[in-house]
C-alpha cells in the first residue's frame, strides 16, 4: 500500500531534517488509512527528547507528546497514521534500533541527509510480527 502527501508536506520534513542536522529530527503524521492508500494531510513536527549525546543516531517521542498528537488528530477528524525521523549521514532506512522501538501498522518515513542537505526519502512498515521493514512506495502529488 502506497503513503501519498503533498509536495509541500515532503519539503517540510525534508527542511526539518536539514535543520536538526546533525541531530536526528522526529515528527508525527496524521491522516486517513484508506484501505488501498494511505494519506497524509497533517505533520506535527517534534522536538527529538533523546539524550544530547544520543541525537545524532537516535530520537525520541515520549508518550506525553503521542497523547497531545492524537488529540490534535481525533480534533482534526484524522488519525496517526505514522512518523518521520532523519538518518544523519546515514541511509534512507530503518535501523535495527529503529526495528526494536517501532509498531506494526504505522508508516515510518526515514529522510538521509548528507552534508546537512536532504538527500533522499523511503517509507516503510513493519511486519506483524516485527522481524522486518517492508518499504511502501511514497506518491507525490
Amino acid at each position: 500500500m502506497p503513503i501519498t502527501l503533498n509536495n509541500e508536506l515532503l519539503q517540510a520534513i525534508a527542511r526539518h531534517s536539514e535543520e536538526a542536522y546533525p541531530s536526528e529530527c522526529c515528527g508525527i503524521m496524521l491522516g486517513e488509512d484508506e484501505g488501498e492508500q494511505r494519506r497524509v494531510f497533517a505533520l506535527l513536527p517534534q522536538t527529538n527528547q533523546s539524550a544530547a549525546d544520543e541525537q545524532y543516531h537516535r530520537f525520541l517521542i515520549t508518550p506525553e507528546m503521542m497523547l497531545a498528537a492524537d488529540k490534535q488528530a481525533r480534533a482534526q477528524q484524522l488519525d496517526v497514521i505514522g512518523f518521520y525521523h532523519s538518518h544523519p549521514e546515514d541511509e534512507a532506512r530503518p535501523s535495527n534500533f529503529d526495528r526494536e522501538y517501532a509498531w506494526p501498522w504505522y508508516s515510518y518515513i526515514v529522510v538521509r541527509v548528507r552534508d546537512r542537505n536532504y538527500d533522499k526519502m523511503a517509507s516503510w512498515r513493519l511486519d506483524d510480527d516485527r522481524s522486518h521493514f517492508d518499504e511502501e512506495d511514497i506518491h507525490i502529488i
